[in-house]
């Protein structure tokens, strides 16, 4: 293993800042606590020039190196936390009812900040970094409002890296995959009319719940039927509310929920069938049904080669019984889909080993990993772009 010795020097430190974060959680754009302190760190690493309020509470810092001109790196985390209720008695428990950091954004912050102390303090690398800090990853699509601010065009960032860690994977372990990581994340919701009747006298009407229950049927028939089975798709009706009494039947019903894939072809022809199948079932018992699709965060698409550089990196830190670029597909989402969409990249993940799952209320980000993921940044760093 080469965790950077520096790092290791300061891991305390970084824990100090984690934990923190940890404390003082923040929701979607309204990070600036939190983008505040990030601030404070960086100037107090001798980082001079950092703009703030990108995306409402984003931040973006660079370091020039001292070994030439060259292109500009961008390494990126995520701040923000989840409307979650923190379980655990920890000595840096949430101090914000109702938010906590349930899926680790606190450490990546903070092995960012540790990369950017390091990186600081050698600049053994040729052009720049750009240190982006995103808030609203957790669906506000912060990755998309930094990308439309001009991040990418402002600062010239030639290509573009992030990480995250998982629980769920064996320590200091990294996964990746070249072309589909995550999912495309959509949400749909369908609003089913019938005509309202008694309850004794179904007849009398049109029953919308009926036809709800049938359109929730006829829809798995997409993934089921429709997709072609070396391809995903998941799509899930995660809601149903209809009446208010249990002798009428009510004369609408709603309906919603999500649907996840990794294949842009496969999410137009769930999009065209989710409204072929609603209106028609709808119409076979006499009701009309609208279908309302919202396309949300893109699926996230590693690019060959920079997948390829950055697992190598891994390997240097971790060796390569540690590194696989063979990972299964999830169908989570991730907003870092646009700034792959925009620039060449990658996505990683970095086990954590153990502990509560991400977005659970039990969930604490595992500090030892920190120097870890650290490293990797750094090491990103010289690799792409190594001094002259």
């Amino acid at each position: 293993m080469a965790v950077i010795n520096r790092i290791a020097e300061f891991h305390e430190d970084m824990k100090e800042w984690r934990q923190h974060i940890h404390a003082n959680p923040e929701l979607g754009y309204d990070c600036h606590e939190t983008a505040a302190y990030v601030v404070e760190k960086l100037k107090s690493f001798g980082i001079e020039q950092i703009e703030t309020g990108i995306a409402q509470s984003g931040v973006v810092a660079l370091i020039h190196g001292q070994g030439g001109d060259g292109p500009t790196i961008g390494l990126r985390a995520d701040m923000d936390a989840l409307p979650i209720q923190e379980v655990r008695d920890l000595p840096y428990k949430s101090t914000k009812q109702g938010k906590m950091h349930a899926c680790g954004h606190d450490g990546h912050t903070t092995m960012l900040l540790g990369a950017a102390r390091y990186l600081a303090e050698t600049r053994n690398f040729k052009g720049t970094v750009a240190l982006i800090f995103q808030p609203a990853e957790e669906g506000g699509g912060g990755g998309l409002a930094m990308c439309e601010e001009g991040v990418m065009d402002t600062y010239d960032i030639a290509q573009v890296y992030g990480l995250h860690n998982q629980p769920s994977e064996a320590f200091g372990t990294f996964l990746t995959r070249p072309g589909p990581l995550m999912a495309a994340a959509d949400t749909f919701s369908i609003d089913v009319v019938g005509v309202g009747a008694h309850a004794a006298m179904p007849h009398q009407g049109i029953d919308s719940v009926q036809i709800a229950c049938q359109i929730a049927q006829g829809l798995q028939m997409i993934a089921a039927r429709n997709t072609d089975p070396l391809k995903s798709c998941v799509l899930s009706i995660t809601t149903i509310h209809a009446g208010s009494a249990d002798n009428v039947l009510p004369a609408t019903a709603q309906m919603g929920g999500t649907v996840r894939t990794l294949d842009e072809d496969v999410r137009e022809m769930v999009i065209a069938r989710m409204q072929q199948v609603a209106v028609n079932i709808a119409a076979a018992h006499g009701g009309t049904a609208s279908v309302t699709y919202n396309r949300g965060y893109p699926v996230t698409v590693n690019h060959p080669a920079q997948t390829e550089l950055a697992a190598s990196v891994a390997r240097a830190v971790m060796g390569d019984d540690k590194v696989t670029t063979e990972m299964i597909p999830m169908m989570g989402a991730e907003d870092f889909s646009y700034m792959l969409e925009r620039r060449p990249g990658a996505y990683l993940f970095l086990g954590s080993s153990g502990g509560a799952g991400l977005h659970h209320p039990e969930f604490d980000f595992n500090d030892e990993i920190s120097p870890i993921g650290a490293s990797w940044f750094v090491k990103m760093v010289e690799t792409a772009q190594p001094a002259g």
